[in-house]
């Protein structure tokens, strides 16, 4: 090999890659999906978490914040 083909191959990595990459990303998008249009699982479980935290959040919030707010007190008061 001479040196102006060592060359070439280093700069004609990236593009390699580029390709490869975007082979890859062309094959996954032209790929039928058969769960696309239904609910992810982790999408619902974010959204039943949430509503369980305002379900619990609501009735009992002045509850919550005193508890906190006496933890916090007693932890920075006894230094």
């Amino acid at each position: 090999m001479t040196p102006v083909d060592t060359e070439k191959g280093r700069a004609m990595r990236p593009f390699a890659f580029l390709t490869a990459a975007l082979a890859a990303l062309t094959a996954r998008l032209d790929a039928e999906d058969l769960e696309r249009g239904d609910v992810p699982g982790w999408v619902m479980i974010t959204v039943m978490t949430a509503a369980l935290v305002l379900a619990i959040l609501v009735p009992f919030r002045t509850a919550i914040v005193d508890a906190v707010t006496n933890a916090l007190t007693s932890v920075t008061s006894s230094g």
